[in-house]
């Protein structure tokens, strides 16, 4: 039996796992070719970002095996959340140990926190077109398209989709 994972918010001593995390998931899964693109630079800054969105993590035996990226409408890492939505960017689990349980459990864990806070009565997310594995996990936690709000990467061809869970 896998021991317990434990979602919790990210502290500064989870920055160095959470940019290795990040970076080996979209290398893995082949969104980048390069840890040194500009984009992927930026993800990894992870003390910039917990200055400007929400991460938690996803811990099991003392070890961060995951993370994920909260905002709400008008926070500067919300790309697509309506004033009624949670947004979550950059859920990535270590691929290390992907298809543990890790990603479920933040997206579960996501989706309790939605359901507490005041005005919020959905999740919503942006996954790349060909990330089957994230889509069947996003379907398995109850979240559906929303092809009407597909949009793209700026000055790319990169189509991105985004899914609704509502709350």
């Amino acid at each position: 039996m896998q021991p317990q994972i434990i979602v919790r918010p990210a502290v500064p001593a989870d920055y160095g796992a959470i940019a290795r995390i990040t970076r080996d998931s979209y290398l893995a899964a082949g969104y980048f070719d390069s840890a040194d693109h500009p984009y992927m630079k930026q993800i990894q800054d992870v003390a910039r970002r917990a200055a400007q969105a929400t991460i938690w993590v996803a811990e099991r035996d003392g070890q961060v095996v995951g993370s994920v990226t909260l905002a709400v409408a008008g926070e500067p890492y919300a790309d697509i959340a309506l004033d009624d939505e949670l947004e979550f960017r950059m859920l990535v689990v270590d691929p290390a140990v992907q298809r543990s349980g890790a990603g479920r459990a933040m997206v579960e864990a996501i989706i309790g926190h939605a359901r507490s806070l005041d005005g919020i009565r959905a999740v919503a997310l942006t996954t790349g077109g060909t990330w089957e594995s994230a889509h069947g996990l996003y379907r398995k936690t109850g979240f559906y398209r929303v092809p009407e709000r597909d949009w793209f990467v700026p000055d790319t061809d990169i189509k991105l989709l985004v899914f609704r869970l509502d709350v």
